[in-house]
């Protein structure tokens, strides 16, 4: 299977990787795998343009919680039916598939937006895939009366394998807040973070801001899709009748991405 890398068995440093369509850094023996430019598989050409449908995926002038000044916006928020939130899943749980198997017993979705993403992957794994694993989130402040604690759902137990499951992660500040709580709980092992979109920006240093995810808490992160993959499927593309990434809006995204895209 494509894209599945065992950390374990890496040492030290930063170095990068290539398996077939895949562009692995080794940051201090975990794994950042991100798809390479190229043909990109159908599935994630359909996310793409099931994004711009969903108005989740916009072109324009917007400032990110970073205060950077970005030519492109992903906005889950506006995912808003269950047909949305049922195909989000899917492609969730096919990104999953694709690079850790079946490896995992517990999807943690960090509140708010994770917590629908991790009961609907959830439930697609078992529905398509015949893997039924269990779910969690936590709560923003602990509980002091029923059950209790911050923890709801399937609350880890030691030896299991997390898979954290987010939107889109810039600078990692969940995952900084939800780790400490899941490890806390029980001696779990990381088996990975998946998001919807890589923006592939710089994070405090001069990689990714998954890729440092990937270092610090020593576990694979990928994406659905990458920001590069996006510009590549969408450049002058008509999406209904319709070109949503022009090349004055495409060559702004370059622009962009090279002043904060990784060194």
């Amino acid at each position: 299977m494509p894209g599945i890398f065992h950390p374990e068995s890496l040492q030290g440093g930063f170095s990068r990787i290539r398996q077939g369509r895949f562009d692995c850094a080794i940051v201090a023996g975990a794994v950042y795998i991100a798809s390479m430019a190229g043909e990109i598989s159908p599935y994630k050409c359909e996310f793409i343009e099931f994004m711009v449908r969903s108005k989740v995926l916009t072109f324009g002038d917007f400032v990110t919680k970073s205060g950077r000044k970005t030519p492109y916006f992903v906005n889950t928020g506006r995912y808003r039916t269950g047909g949305q939130l049922t195909r989000l899943s899917e492609f969730y749980a096919r990104a999953i598939r694709d690079q850790l198997g079946s490896d995992f017993d517990i999807l943690f979705g960090p509140a708010y937006k994770g917590i629908p993403l991790a009961s609907a992957t959830a439930m697609t794994l078992v529905r398509d895939h015949g893997h039924d694993v269990g779910f969690c989130f936590n709560r923003k402040e602990a509980k002091d009366h029923g059950e209790g604690g911050a923890l709801v759902g399937c609350v880890p137990e030691d030896g299991d394998r997390i898979v954290i499951i987010e939107d889109v992660t810039t600078a990692g500040t969940s995952i900084r807040e939800t780790v400490p709580a899941l490890r806390a709980a029980a001696n779990i092992k990381l088996s990975g973070l998946v998001v919807s979109v890589d923006r592939m920006e710089r994070g405090t240093g001069d990689v990714t801001a998954l890729a440092e995810i990937a270092s610090t808490w020593e576990m694979p992160t990928f994406a659905i899709v990458t920001v590069e993959e996006i510009m590549d499927h969408l450049r002058g593309r008509e999406v209904d009748g319709e070109v949503v990434l022009g090349e004055d809006s495409y060559e702004r995204m370059v622009a962009y991405r090279e002043e904060f895209g990784p060194r």
